[in-house]
Formats: structure tokens, C-alpha cells, sequence
């Protein structure tokens, strides 16, 4: 695994030493950032189910403002850890352990860019964009990374899907807010 662009462009990033974690390759992440182009740059971004961090590592090379990592799995909390090191980020980012959820905090900034990454066969897909929209600003992007043959939902809650880019066994489906319709008044 490489950073694609940006100012970590090249660097290496190491992989997990135990089974169960799939990171997203980099032909997948570069079409992600293919995809998001400008909205990356000063963002806040959730790399939600992070693994090896390389998507948040990305998204920090490109530009972004800030980046929180979560996970559920401490040997994946440590690997981005050193894969931050490995590239010499410093600031700009924090990391969470997820316990169950993604619960969001009220005080907490919401989140420009919520990219997610539940894994393959495990998750309900529905529930991981639900609780992941928690944390989702007004007008941002949220990005569910699937496996191809499962079908994302097209809606949930006010998220609806709007593009679904699919690359090898994996897919991406991109959700916006809903625009919330004025409701006349009547006497």
C-alpha cells in the first residue's frame, strides 16, 4: 500500500500482521479521491472503521483539515499509528476506539466527509450508514465502501444514495442529505 498524491505521495504504509482486516486497495482509494477531488482539501474527516488508516492517511495528503480515525480493534489503532509516523504526520488528526457504534457526541464538529468501511459480510449496511450519518455535517458527502455483490441502500433516514463507482470486488455509494421540504402552513 502507497499514498497516492498529495504531500505524502509515495510513501509506504505498512499492512496488518493478522487476518481479518482488508484494507482498501489503492486503485479503490485513488478512484475515492478521483471522485471527491476538491471537497477534500481543508475538510474534516471520519475514516470510520479506519484498518491500516490508509484512507485517512489520503485524505490528510490531499489536503484535508483534519482527520479522526476509529476503530474498534486496538492492533488496528496501533498500525495507523505507525503508518502516521511512517509518513511523518504530526497533527491534525486524532484516533477513537469504538466500542459499539458510532454514536456521536453533541458537542463534537460534524463531519465534512464521513468515509466508512464496515467489514464484508459482517455489517448491516443500513445500520453502519445510519449511525456513521450521525456525525455527518448538513452538507457533506458520506462514502460507504461495500462489497459489490451486497446492494447498498438507497436511502436511510435523510441520507439517499447518489452514485455507486465500482471497482474490482468493491464499491463505493455516495450519500447526501436529503434537502428537507418546507411544509405549508395550513389554517
Amino acid at each position: 500500500m502507497r499514498i497516492i498524491a498529495g504531500a505524502y505521495k509515495g510513501r509506504t504504509l505498512a499492512g496488518p500482521d493478522w487476518p481479518g482486516l482488508r484494507p482498501t486497495s489503492d486503485k479503490l482509494r485513488e478512484t475515492l479521491f478521483n471522485v471527491l477531488g476538491p471537497r477534500v482539501r481543508g475538510a474534516h474527516v471520519l475514516d470510520a472503521y479506519a484498518g491500516t488508516g490508509a484512507v485517512g492517511i489520503e485524505a490528510l495528503s490531499r489536503g484535508a483539515a483534519f482527520v479522526a480515525f476509529v476503530d474498534r480493534d486496538r492492533r488496528a489503532l496501533a498500525l495507523i499509528a505507525a503508518n502516521l509516523r511512517r509518513c511523518g504526520v504530526s497533527e491534525g488528526y486524532a484516533m477513537m476506539r469504538a466500542t459499539s457504534g458510532l454514536r456521536r457526541e453533541p458537542a463534537r464538529r460534524p463531519f465534512d466527509l464521513v468515509l466508512l468501511d464496515p467489514p464484508y459480510g459482517e455489517a448491516n449496511l443500513a445500520d453502519a450508514v445510519a449511525s456513521a450519518g450521525e456525525w455527518l455535517a448538513p452538507d457533506g458527502w458520506l462514502v460507504l465502501e461495500h462489497d459489490w455483490r451486497r446492494d447498498a441502500p438507497e436511502a436511510v433516514g435523510t441520507l439517499v444514495r447518489t452514485r455507486t463507482v465500482r471497482s474490482g470486488d468493491s464499491a463505493l455509494a455516495f450519500y447526501r442529505r436529503q434537502p428537507v421540504q418546507a411544509q405549508p402552513d395550513h389554517p
